[in-house]
């Protein structure tokens, strides 16, 4: 039997150009080119204006910890031996939020306000994952 996987994403037409970005390695947001607001996750519209007219930008990909949970209990079959394991909730630089995970930092030593930068994780032939690291 093989080993259970966690649920990989479904791009959308709403999002199918940020996992495209992510799988070339590019941090993609959208920003909306009426009133500039960025919006993650993709949409079809800006929350601040209500306009459609958006488009895909770069990100710097650094940000801070915003928050953090720490699981101790495996609350799927894929985390079975992987616990405990933190889960971040990530401010990048322009204002926007990403729930992820922090590669190479033990969860303990997690904190608020800790700077970290994005990186990818090929996790199949067609899906990568953002997750973050520390800088210093």
């Amino acid at each position: 039997m093989p080993d259970p996987q966690l649920p990989l994403p479904t791009p959308t037409l709403d999002n199918l150009e940020f996992w495209q970005g992510v799988k070339r390695q590019e941090l993609l947001l959208q920003r909306c080119q009426d009133c500039g607001n960025y919006t993650f996750p993709p949409r079809p519209g800006c929350v601040v204006c209500g306009s459609t007219r958006r488009e895909w930008v770069r990100s710097s990909g650094r940000g801070k910890v915003h928050s953090f949970v720490v699981t101790h209990q495996a609350v799927h079959p894929a985390l079975r031996g992987k616990t405990p394991w933190g889960i971040v909730d990530v401010e990048l630089e322009e204002g926007v939020h990403m729930i992820s995970n922090v590669v190479g930092c033990a969860p303990h030593d997690l904190r608020i306000g800790l700077p970290v930068e994005v990186v990818f994780e090929d996790v199949s032939a067609e899906v990568a994952l953002p997750k973050f690291r520390v800088v210093a």
